[in-house]
C-alpha cells in the first residue's frame, strides 16, 4: 500500500526554519555561549522594526533553505520568499527580545496539553477565571494591525509583557502565522487562530491534577466579543 505524503506548504517551511534557528540560539544562550549571547543582542535591535532597516541582521537570519527545492517540494515564488523572509525576521527578533535576561527557554512548542500560542500566552497573563480587558485588547489590536510593521510593533509590546511574566511562546508557530497574515484573507485566518488559542488555553499540572484554565463559563461571552473586535 502506497502512503501519500501531503506536500510541505510554504508556511510549514517557514515554521520549521524558525524552529531550527531558535533551537540553536536558545541552547547557546542558556549555555552562556558568547556567540549566541551576541547574536541575540543584535537581533533584539530589530524587534518591532522593518527587516530592510537593519542589513546587519541579514547574516543572522539564514534564509538559504527557503531557496532550496527538496524532493517533493515545489520552488517558492518570489512573493512567497519575500513574505517568508519578513515573517522570519519578525519572529526571530521578537524571540530575542523575549529571551533577554531569562535563564529558561522562552521558546516552547505549542502542544495539546500545554498551549503556547499567542492567544494562550496572553491568557496566561490573566488571573484564572477572569478576563483582563486591557490585555485582551492588546491582542485584538495586534490582530487588526494595518500592515506587518505595525503588527510587529504591537507584538513587541505584548512580548515585553510576556517576558516580564516569564511566559513562553511558540515562535515557530508565530512565524508561520506571520507568513499567513501577509496574504489576502490571511489576517482573518490568523485572528481566528489567536482567538481559539486564547479560549482553549490550559496547562496540564505537574502533579496530575485537573487542568488549570479559566473554564467554559468564563469563555462563553468573550469568544463572541473577541472575534467581533478582531474581525
Amino acid at each position: 500500500m502506497t502512503t501519500v505524503t501531503a506536500p510541505v506548504t510554504p508556511r510549514e517551511r517557514v515554521a520549521r526554519l524558525a524552529a531550527d534557528h531558535i533551537d540553536v540560539l536558545q541552547r547557546g544562550y542558556l549555555a552562556d555561549q558568547s556567540h549566541a549571547v551576541a547574536a541575540l543582542a543584535r537581533l533584539r535591535r530589530g524587534a518591532g522594526r522593518d527587516a530592510g532597516q537593519l542589513p546587519d541582521l541579514w547574516t543572522l537570519i539564514e534564509t538559504g533553505p527557503l531557496h532550496q527545492t527538496p524532493d517533493g517540494v515545489r520552488p517558492m515564488s518570489e512573493s512567497e520568499l519575500v513574505r517568508a523572509e519578513d515573517a522570519l525576521h519578525v519572529a526571530l527578533t521578537l524571540y530575542a527580545l523575549h529571551q533577554q535576561s531569562r535563564r529558561s527557554g522562552m521558546y516552547q512548542a505549542d502542544r495539546s496539553d500545554r498551549r503556547r500560542g499567542l492567544g494562550a500566552a496572553v491568557r496566561r497573563m490573566m488571573k484564572s477565571g477572569e478576563i483582563d480587558e486591557p490585555l485582551r485588547k492588546r491582542l485584538v489590536r495586534a490582530g487588526t494591525a494595518p500592515d506587518l510593521p505595525a503588527l510587529a510593533q504591537r507584538l513587541r509590546d505584548i512580548v515585553v509583557l510576556l517576558r516580564r511574566g516569564d511566559i513562553e511562546l511558540d515562535y515557530a508557530l508565530l512565524a508561520g502565522q506571520l507568513y499567513t497574515w501577509q496574504w489576502p484573507g490571511g489576517a482573518d485566518a490568523v485572528r481566528r487562530e489567536w482567538g481559539r488559542s486564547f479560549h482553549a488555553w490550559y496547562d496540564k499540572p505537574k502533579d496530575g491534577g485537573p487542568p488549570s484554565a479559566a473554564g467554559p463559563a468564563a469563555d462563553t461571552d468573550t469568544t463572541t466579543d473577541t472575534d467581533k473586535d478582531a474581525s
